[in-house]
């Protein structure tokens, strides 16, 4: 990805869809959930049509829509990422949550009941006007209703925080802590070497999550990604910051990044599946497609059968019978 008009829409919209677990602790973090990770996320459209005063319609499309199951407990979640402050953003949120609801909506015995799903917002940079919560408030005849939106402030958190509370989703936009300093950077050595060193550390971390199995390969690479297009976006002007950061989270975008081998990986896996039949997986328990995309992720990406099999979701109940296949292989 290179300049886009979104691109730190985008960056959260990819991670989100890729890498969906991170998300939860973003959540327990703004309205105070206990998700574990072991919850199911089902996405839902992010394309709304809105309806206008002249009986024409506007499509908007959110930056997130999605469901968390936890046992018989469905919440509707929805998020929207703002780089900067925008006095109609309160107002387009209450469109996205109205058109979310209806879109859901059921009519019994001539009552319309519509659930409007928790919202939020992720502002990238803000300013001392920006409240830790929004409210939306709707009078209707003879009574009232209210909900609030949390506000979560990025530059708020330092990167201990962020790893301590697993918001491993944010660090892709940590970067925006420094932008003030970005002048700095370019001026002075040995501030940037300060920014520079507190990089190694996240990437350090992450490393380290990996190797002790919190994390899998997949989702580390997919975070140094959308890190550096971050970066790359933002520190366009700033070279000395761009070029170090980058450099440090892997320097150019490799080219096979996370996505890419895994779209790969699944590309192969289909075309030599089908090559060699798959009437021996069937009657054992697994595809020869999905054996193949394994094989080439764990040759891809260093990983071991377990975090292949996570990165290309290959069901609970069916990792055993793979990993059985590809040890007699």
């Amino acid at each position: 990805m290179g300049y886009t008009s979104t691109p730190y829409d985008d960056v959260g919209h990819t991670l989100l869809y890729d890498c969906s677990q991170l998300i939860l602790p973003v959540i327990n973090e703004m309205f105070g959930e206990h998700y574990d990770g072991t919850e199911k996320i089902v996405f839902q459209p992010n394309e709304l049509y809105v309806q206008q005063q002249n009986g024409r319609q506007r499509k908007r499309i959110t930056d997130s829509s999605f469901c968390v199951i936890k046992g018989a407990v469905t919440k509707k979640y929805h998020y929207e990422i703002q780089s900067t402050e925008d006095n109609t953003m309160l107002l387009r949120m209450f469109e996205y949550d109205a058109q979310i609801a209806l879109s859901e909506g059921k009519i019994v015995d001539n009552v319309l009941e519509v659930s409007f799903p928790h919202s939020a917002l992720l502002y990238l940079r803000h300013s001392e006007n920006v409240p830790d919560t929004m409210l939306v408030r709707i009078k209707t005849p003879g009574t009232m209703a209210e909900y609030d939106i949390p506000v979560l402030k990025v530059q708020k958190y330092g990167i201990d925080e962020i790893f301590d509370k697993k918001l491993y989703y944010l660090i892709p936009f940590y970067i925006f802590t420094h932008e003030g300093r970005f002048k700095v950077y370019e001026k002075d050595e040995s501030q940037l070497q300060m920014l520079l060193a507190e990089y190694r550390h996240i990437c350090d971390k992450l490393n380290e999550m990996m190797e002790n199995g919190e994390m899998d390969a997949y989702t580390k690479q997919s975070i140094l990604d959308m890190g550096k297009k971050v970066v790359r976006n933002l520190a366009r002007d700033s070279d000395s910051v761009r070029k170090g950061v980058e450099r440090i989270m892997g320097g150019k975008i490799l080219d096979y990044p996370a996505k890419k081998i895994l779209n790969k990986g699944k590309a192969e896996g289909r075309v030599e599946g089908r090559a060699e039949g798959r009437a021996e997986g069937r009657a054992e328990g697994w595809d020869s497609a999905s054996l193949v995309m394994i094989k080439n992720l764990m040759a891809a990406m260093n990983l071991d059968i377990d975090a292949a099999m996570v990165a290309l979701k290959i069901p609970d109940d069916k990792r055993s019978q793979y990993r059985v296949a590809l040890m007699n292989k």
